[in-house]
């Protein structure tokens, strides 16, 4: 079987991997040189933690299988199973962490609250005030800018790989093919199209009734902590964005205890994960109103550093990078992923928002295993 990915971000990549893994031929279109958008503008977090139940959960935890697997044969991929901790700073916030604990499928999470000391044990960096913290031991980490180079260079020494840079593709022209700005045309038995966020054009022509929206995001990384953070960590807010956490308690938190006007303007959460470098990634926001703004505003980033530093005990390093990205996310927030044949031979594949980085293996294997890969 010949495959022809269009997208070379970490979703496109990983339907490569797979279509390469089970013996075919693939051929990878990417409109830029390298891939620039959302896979590399994230976390690098495998994130199990806050995930919903039923599908959501099973696709992040084959995902996390899945991630460790490709990390031991591409170790530039950086794969590091740390886990997570979220600090919690009051009883509304402890009673979150309690209910998380309660569920029935903690035990699959790797939840388990500790005390500050058994914290500071997991990470010795956590030197600030807190009175307890939610540990999910399946979280993970990877490196979010070299890894789709790792796992191209990985592709292409199996001979069944060709990889073709600097290549938009504007037209589908017939059952699985599709032509580029070049004037060439790439045929083969499937072609799947992973566009991340870029929703127009021919996505546009192919599904006009798509129900995904564009989400932007701002984040920053720092100088070396000088120290290991062992751990990703939330503070939590994160319990406000992410379904696992929905309860009673959560209801008593919002009411009880908003969110800082600038958290609250910017729909922001903290998640911090140390680079290989040393320095932290730190983020981030949300934006879902186009047009999008263009800057990138200080205040964020402010509230971002008094939060860390509040669990850090310590100043933050300097800031030495900011950034914006967009990503693509299903208006049902419910749904993992969009998966649709939008022409004969031809799969849109988009939209599974800031799971993206968690779950693209096992999306991805999910429609090798859905077309007959």
């Amino acid at each position: 079987m010949r495959v022809i990915v269009v997208g070379a971000g970490v979703l496109g990549t990983m339907h490569a991997w797979h279509a390469v893994e089970r013996g075919h031929e693939v051929v990878q279109i990417e409109r830029e040189q390298e891939a620039r958008g959302a896979s590399l503008r994230n976390f690098g977090q495998i994130w199990v933690s806050g995930r919903a139940g039923g599908e959501e959960l099973e696709t992040a935890l084959r995902a996390r299988e899945l991630w460790q697997s490709i990390g031991q044969r591409v170790p530039e991929l950086g794969f590091r199973a740390i886990g997570s901790l979220t600090p919690v700073r009051n009883e509304l916030e402890l009673a979150v962490a309690e209910a998380a604990v309660a569920r029935p499928d903690a035990a699959a999470r790797g939840y388990k609250l500790v005390t500050t000391a058994e914290a500071r044990d997991i990470n010795p960096a956590l030197r600030g005030r807190f009175i307890a913290a939610l540990w999910c031991e399946r979280d993970a980490a990877v490196e979010p800018r070299p890894a789709q180079l790792a796992l191209k260079k990985a592709l292409l020494e199996s001979g069944r790989y060709t990889y073709l840079g600097g290549r938009e593709v504007r037209d589908v022209v017939g059952e699985a093919s599709v032509r580029d700005d070049h004037g060439d045309v790439h045929s083969g038995d499937a072609v799947v199209l992973c566009p991340g966020a870029a929703l127009s054009g021919l996505v546009r022509e192919l599904a006009p009734a798509l129900p995904v929206r564009r989400v932007r995001l701002q984040m920053m990384q720092t100088d070396p902590l000088g120290e290991p953070l062992t751990t990703s960590v939330a503070d939590a807010d994160s319990f406000r964005y992410y379904p696992a956490y929905a309860s009673e308690a959560l209801d008593a938190l919002g009411a009880g205890q908003p969110q800082a006007p600038t958290a609250a303007e910017h729909k922001m959460q903290l998640l911090m994960v140390q680079r290989r470098d040393g320095g932290l990634t730190i983020g981030d926001t949300h934006e879902y109103e186009h047009p999008f703004a263009f800057d990138t505003l200080d205040d964020p980033y402010e509230h971002l550093t008094g939060v860390v530093e509040s669990f850090l005990g310590r100043p933050l390093p300097k800031v030495r990078r900011r950034w914006a990205g967009v990503y693509a996310q299903c208006t049902d927030t419910g749904r993992v992923v969009h998966r649709e044949q939008v022409r004969d031979g031809v799969w849109l594949v988009t939209g599974p928002g800031g799971r993206g980085m968690t779950c693209s293996p096992a999306i991805a294997e999910k429609t090798a295993n859905e077309l007959g890969w």
